[in-house]
């Protein structure tokens, strides 16, 4: 009797993949109604802790909630308001970027030219153009005005499920079969990502404040603009810091030179090397369980599927996933080759 083609195994194996696809296919299509609730749902994850600690001063549920989004939708006016101002100004100036952009390069042009790489300043300066630079900026800082709106609904989102939480955990035990290992692998994953997010945002705060004061300090137009974009990209794993320090070190190089470009560059380093490499380790101790490969992918996957969002938490969803796995035997092996061995062998 000849045997079968596919065994059970596999027949399994497939089908378990044919479903992954179809659902993250699903996922990407409803990605614009999807990221708004993940990103609810990891905001609710980083105030519960300040709501259950506003508890812990006998101050009730209700007031701790509202305290606390009243005090965050006046700081996000006051920012969106500053933030578009200086978005503003900045569409202004973009016009001087094409002449300002012709003395570097022709400075560089001998250079390249002894290199034998023939580069006319010319023919360079044709395929610069201020005028989609400047309909970038003004479609940000349309969406910032039209953002009202958006953050209404995502903060309202928030409270309902800062309200709901103190019932969750019953309705969740009601529909396990497993209730202890159940909400024993929740509490594991809520903890993990609220520690992370917890720290992530402080460091991320303070780096962005250093970068502020940094470039403030060296009379750097738009300081605080780069200030928030290196406290918004601080999310992004391995890229994030140096993308936030393109705009400001191209901004210098072509206003002022060289010389104030690479005091830029050496800000930018020893800011990330302190927080990145000595700092955050530390905070964040043997933390995330997840080798270095598996963040960077994480961050390719997650952008590709939910966008920026995904690519900002790119890591909380991943540490989720990871734990989700660990809870089935099928998931196992997979929760193992997304682990960090070299720090579960410490």
């Amino acid at each position: 009797m000849a045997k079968p083609i596919i065994t059970p195994g596999g027949l399994k194996a497939v089908i378990m993949a044919g479903m992954l696809i179809i659902i993250m296919a699903g996922v990407k299509v409803a990605a614009d109604m999807i990221v708004p609730f993940i990103l609810a749902m990891f905001i609710a994850v980083i105030l519960n802790p300040l709501i259950r600690r506003l508890e812990r001063l006998r101050v009730p549920r209700v007031l701790a909630i509202s305290f606390v989004v009243m005090a965050i939708v006046m700081l996000m006016v006051l920012l969106l308001a500053y933030l578009g101002t200086s978005l503003n100004e900045l569409a202004r100036t973009l016009p001087q970027y094409r002449s300002s952009l012709i003395a570097p390069l022709l400075a560089i042009e001998p250079w390249l030219q002894r290199a034998g790489i023939a580069v006319s300043v010319d023919e360079l300066v044709k395929y610069i153009d201020p005028n989609a630079a400047m309909t970038l900026v003004s479609s940000l800082i349309t969406q910032l005005s039209n953002a009202m709106t958006s953050v209404f609904l995502l903060l309202l989102t928030v409270v309902f499920m800062l309200f709901e939480v103190p019932q969750l955990p019953l309705k969740l035990q009601q529909l396990m079969s497993r209730p202890a290992e159940g909400m024993g692998a929740i509490q594991r994953a809520l903890d993990s990502v609220s520690q992370y997010l917890v720290l992530k945002t402080a460091i991320s705060l303070v780096t962005g404040l250093v970068v502020w004061i940094m470039l403030a300090t060296l009379e750097v137009r738009f300081a605080f603009v780069w200030g928030l974009l290196a406290f918004s990209l601080n999310y992004i794993p391995n890229i994030g810091s140096v993308l936030a320090a393109i705009p400001p070190v191209a901004q210098v190089l072509v206003f002022s030179g060289l010389y104030e470009a690479l005091i830029i560059v050496a800000g930018y380093l020893a800011i990330n090397l302190v927080f990145g490499n000595i700092i955050e380790p530390r905070i964040m101790g043997r933390g995330l369980g997840l080798s270095t490969l598996v963040v960077f992918l994480s961050l390719i996957f997650w952008g590709w599927l939910l966008g920026p969002v995904g690519m900002l938490l790119s890591v909380p969803l991943t540490i989720v996933v990871k734990i989700s796995l660990e809870q089935s035997e099928g998931g196992k092996g997979i929760a193992v080759l997304l682990s960090d061995m070299s720090k579960a062998q410490r």
